[in-house]
């Protein structure tokens, strides 16, 4: 689904085979209606692009005036967007708001995990741990909060993980073949311990993930990679908060994936203030 695709589906899914009764029988069509909208607390703007379309979407005579343009901070009571049209403009509010705060709350979290990794040589990536449907959109949040996109999907990268591990065939000629068939795809090995980071490196892979280890053996893991394989990317995943994401930023980890930034960001208060 492309955005003009999911920005259809959201209005259908409000408007039904109706419509805005609500706005149809209270507002006269002729009423010409001028608003704004504002931020009720400090974040990072993301989706005002997006937001614009769905006001247009919904009626050609709506008008969209961008202040703040996505990836930019704001503050309490600033004003992000001016919007103008008739009463369509009450009709594509939510919707409109729906994109803009969620967007807004993917880029503001991640600026903040961001913020915990300035001074080390870490990046914070994102997962596939998105909105189905979403995925293009939240990743671009991701992109406008600091942050740096992982795979987009199953298609354009190979990501070993515990179950291909448990379930799959052997690793070290997986890994062979995938390097004949696709020449220049990344690959990537997870390892839960010391054994599959042998094996990770034995494989070659081009980037080894540690999940869920413990501070420790995330260090001697670390060491063990930089000195057999200096190349190797290295990231870090598994019980990343805003709480230790400064220290394991210290480590010397490559990348540090956090799912949260995507599947449980805190939508920004935003709201469309009509005179």
């Amino acid at each position: 689904m492309n955005i003009k695709q999911l920005i259809r589906a959201a209005l259908r899914e409000d408007f039904g085979s109706r419509g805005d009764v609500t706005t149809r029988f209270f507002i006269p069509p002729q009423t010409r209606l001028s608003g704004r909208i504002i931020a009720k607390e400090k974040g990072v703007i993301c989706g005002t692009e997006i937001a614009g379309k769905v006001f247009h979407a919904a009626s050609s005579a709506c008008r969209v005036k961008i202040l703040v343009r996505d990836g930019r901070p704001v503050r309490p009571g600033q004003t992000v967007m001016k919007v103008s049209g008739g009463p369509a403009l009450l009709s594509a509010e939510r919707t409109a708001l729906n994109f803009l705060q969620r967007m807004s709350g993917i880029a503001t979290l991640t600026a903040a995990y961001a913020r915990g990794l300035r001074g080390s040589r870490a990046k914070v990536y994102d997962t596939r741990k998105t909105l189905p449907g979403w995925r293009e959109l939240d990743k671009y949040a991701v992109r406008r909060g600091g942050g740096i996109n992982h795979r987009m999907g199953l298609y354009d990268a190979v990501l070993v993980k515990d179950n291909h591990w448990s379930c799959g065939r052997d690793i070290v000629e997986s890994v062979k073949t995938v390097r004949r068939k696709y020449p220049g795809m990344k690959v990537e090995i997870e390892a839960a311990g010391f054994p599959q980071v042998r094996l990770a490196l034995e494989a070659g892979a081009d980037i080894i993930l540690l999940d869920n280890m413990p501070g420790g053996d995330l260090r001697r893991a670390i060491k063990i990679i930089r000195k057999a394989a200096p190349k190797t990317a290295i990231e870090i995943s598994g019980g990343v908060s805003l709480k230790n994401i400064h220290a394991l930023g210290r480590l010397g980890a490559d990348r540090i994936s956090v799912g949260r930034i995507t599947h449980s960001a805190p939508a920004l208060d935003l709201s469309l203030e009509i005179p």
